[in-house]
Order: C-alpha cells, then structure tokens, then sequence
C-alpha cells in the first residue's frame, strides 16, 4: 500500500476534515492534499477543510450542514436556523431568505463554506434543537433583519402568545431574549394577566 493509499484508507465518504485530521496519516501531507484533490476524493470546502464527497445518481453530493459546520467549529455546540423557519410559526411572515443562520459559542461573521454562505452569530444561549417557542423569541429577536410589515407581525406574536404553554414561552423569553424583546413579551404577559384576572 501506497502512502497515499494509507491516507485514502482512512476517508470516509460524507465526512470533513481538518488539514491537522489527515496530517497523522500522511508522511508529505502538502503532496497528499494536492494528489486527493487531483482525483477529487478530497474537495476543498475552505482553508484547511476538505470534504470526502458522497456519490449519487446525480453526481457528488455536498457536505451535510450538521457536518460541515461541526468541522469549522470543531464544537458540538451550535443550532442551524433561517429566516425561513419563522414561516411555521404562522404570525404573517411570508418572504423565503437565502440565508443560513449559525447560532454558536464560538465564530461571528459571514463565511463560505464549500458553495454556500453561512451567517454565524455568537449567542450564549440557545436549544440544541428547533422549537416553536425559541422560534417566537428569536422572530421578535430579529424583526428589524426582516422585510414584512413588523407591526402587523407583532399584533399577530401577541395572538399566538394565546396559544403557547405560558411557562416555556416564559422561560425562552428569559434565556433567549434580547432586553427589546423581553420587555415586549413581559408587557404582553401583563396584559395578559389582567386580562384573566390573575
């Protein structure tokens, strides 16, 4: 077996790897790299993260986002979302974004990773998984990034509020709020209430 070969042995097809991931494998990792990239069982997705693509009917697939993103961040720790995940929530909005939101512990900014932009936004708190309530907070969170009308949303949040266990909408307001969007719901809550007399 070729020292390439060693280093192709241990690819799986699907996964990300770090340039430090193949380095322990490779005796001239430079050269290894450039040869794997030659024949296309490495792609290149950014500075020193390569993809072993999955082949389908349609040719290479790309990276999963769980993946990729796990690679760059090399953390566990992070919630994949769009604008367009607010869609569900059935309180107005409408518009579809080209947009991929990485909350995260780590990196801010706007990168490319393989052919896409991802948005990374560090944030200290938020679910590992999507959920209605986050999806609420985070929506009055990020109003001014959207194009819909924002009152007419808002009127239509404060009717949902009707509709959601109070208790977990509570506590996501108080872990994934900004000081805006608290004040927002807990005046909602008020009137709210006074509305049941409580």
């Amino acid at each position: 077996m070729t020292a390439l070969q060693v280093v192709k042995s241990h690819l799986e097809p699907g996964m990300v790897y770090r340039r430090a991931d193949l380095d322990k494998w490779s005796n001239a990792i430079d050269r290894h790299l450039k040869q794997l990239q030659q024949e296309t069982s490495l792609l290149k997705v950014a500075t020193g993260m390569y993809y072993c693509p999955k082949e389908s009917a349609f040719g290479k697939t790309p990276p999963h986002d769980q993946i990729l993103i796990e690679a760059f961040l090399k953390d566990t720790r992070f919630l994949i979302t769009t604008p367009n995940a607010y869609n569900a929530l059935g309180v107005g909005t409408t518009q579809l974004y080209n947009e991929t939101v990485v909350y995260n512990h780590k990196r801010h900014g706007r990168f490319k990773l393989g052919n896409r932009y991802f948005q990374f936004i560090v944030k200290h708190h938020f679910p590992l998984e999507l959920n209605d309530v986050f999806l609420l907070v985070d929506l009055v969170d990020n109003l001014a990034r959207l194009v819909e009308d924002r009152e007419s949303i808002l009127k239509r949040v404060a009717t949902k509020v009707n509709s959601m266990d109070s208790q977990l909408l509570r506590e996501a307001v108080q872990h994934y709020g900004s000081g805006r969007t608290k004040k927002f719901f807990v005046d909602l809550f008020k009137e709210e209430s006074l509305y049941y007399g409580s």
